[in-house]
């Protein structure tokens, strides 16, 4: 069966499920406990909520959506991330984000099918075209409500749906095959760090206790130091928003929490001077802000906590990372290998509730190990070797990965607009070998 099927008939979406229909009242008890489900937890068919309990008084504002099981929560926010799925069965209440509509399938409609449904291209392209913004592209839940589709006959809506939960669940183990492969590569790189930062690659060194918890014993001609003693710690900032004139014809690159994006990934050993804002030599000279020298090391002290790059020319950054400019007798590419090899020694140090960061005194306190130069660049060509294989298979694994998230996508599209008949044997081995 190509094309659409004639005895599907036109609908639109708010006459075949209710919208948002529970939500909790402002004077909803402080103290009432729930399970909060925010937009980071949902992906495209799956919602997680092994998440601790909270209260109504101390959970986000926008915990607000009463959700039921068999209910479909749809991210209303970055539209574009699919983040649609089916509300799983939890032994605590859960409340979604206010960035989610809850929709809550009429009778006569097979709730799998339309879960599966909204997933779709047809209905995701759609949602992106109607959203408004570019970097945060939002849609009015009563726009995404007066969508129509066309919609099968209740027996074909539920063979759509086993047949989809059949095939998407055989993507899904493939998927979650790769995710792991993915998981153990990365420790691997990590081990791999931790080990030769810390140790070497020469067979025959004494050792002796470092007094550091993340390096354990060190060889004996290596020394143990505060980080300033090798490098000058230097801090970000931000100049004054309210002058304009420290923001017109900036050339100066400024890197911010825009760019954070480039650290996360802890693969890359440079950044990208093409920073997303720049900033002028005016707001450079009113400002605590510095133009750092190349090589400078840049450590995330806010968002992506402890990821790090180097800078690839003279570069300004805000207050929301720790800055070293190395000495003579400490190489930058060491030094990143080093704080990598610290990950999760540096997650230890985050402090505060609301804003989490890693405070200048901490910062300042820090000790590292510091070879001989000469073993600096023998550890960080070494690593460099090893971990761009790892790094090779990781990206091979990801291409895979997102090639079965594209057929997953695309087999749920063609199932829901009856472009292949699922009923159909034959047809059904054509479309999943």
């Amino acid at each position: 069966m190509t094309g659409t099927p004639h005895e599907w008939w036109p609908a639109r979406l708010k006459y075949e499920a209710g919208c948002n229909r529970a939500v909790l009242a402002e004077d909803t008890d402080p103290d009432y406990e729930f399970v909060y489900v925010d937009i980071g937890d949902v992906t495209q068919g799956q919602m997680d909520v092994v998440h601790p309990t909270t209260t109504f008084g101390a959970a986000p504002s926008r915990a607000r959506r009463l959700a039921a099981t068999g209910d479909i929560a749809v991210s209303t926010v970055r539209t574009y991330l699919r983040a649609v799925a089916e509300v799983p069965e939890s032994d605590e209440p859960l409340v979604l984000s206010t960035g989610f509509a809850v929709l809550h399938p009429n009778s006569g409609v097979v709730r799998r099918w339309l879960a599966y449904y909204l997933q779709s291209d047809a209905f995701v392209s759609r949602v992106v075209a109607y959203s408004d913004g570019v970097s945060y592209p939002a849609i009015a839940a009563s726009r995404l409500m007066s969508f129509g589709l066309l919609l099968p006959p209740p027996n074909v809506q539920q063979a759509i749906a086993d047949f989809l939960d059949e095939q998407a669940s055989r993507i899904d183990r493939l998927i979650d095959k790769q995710t792991q492969l993915i998981t153990t590569l990365r420790e691997r790189r990590a081990a791999i760090t931790l080990q030769t930062v810390t140790k070497g690659r020469r067979a025959n060194v004494a050792h002796r206790p470092s007094g550091l918890r993340w390096a354990g014993d060190v060889p004996a001609a290596w020394d143990v130091a505060n980080i300033r003693r090798y490098a000058t710690m230097k801090t970000g900032h931000t100049p004054s928003r309210s002058n304009s004139e420290f923001w017109n014809n900036c050339t100066i690159p400024w890197f911010t929490l825009a760019d954070v994006w480039q650290l996360r990934d802890g693969r890359a050993t440079y950044l990208t001077e093409e920073t997303a804002t720049r900033i002028n030599e005016a707001g450079l000279e009113n400002s605590s802000a510095e133009l750092l020298p190349a090589g400078t090391v840049v450590l995330s002290r806010t968002a992506s906590v402890g990821f790090s790059g180097i800078m690839p020319v003279p570069m300004a950054t805000s207050q929301d990372y720790w800055n070293w400019v190395c000495g003579p007798k400490l190489l930058p590419t060491f030094l990143l290998a080093t704080f990598r090899a610290m990950s999760n020694e540096l997650g230890s140090l985050v402090m505060g509730s609301t804003h989490k960061t890693i405070y200048q005194r901490v910062a300042a306190s820090m000790s590292i190990v510091i070879p001989p130069l000469d073993e600096q660049q023998e550890i960080v060509d070494f690593l460099n070797e090893q971990t761009s294989r790892i790094d090779a298979l990781i990206a091979k694994t990801d291409e895979h990965m997102a090639l079965a998230k594209e057929r997953r996508a695309a087999l749920i599209t063609a199932a829901v607009t009856g472009q292949i008949d699922v009923r159909t044997a034959d047809r059904m081995a054509e479309v999943v070998a």
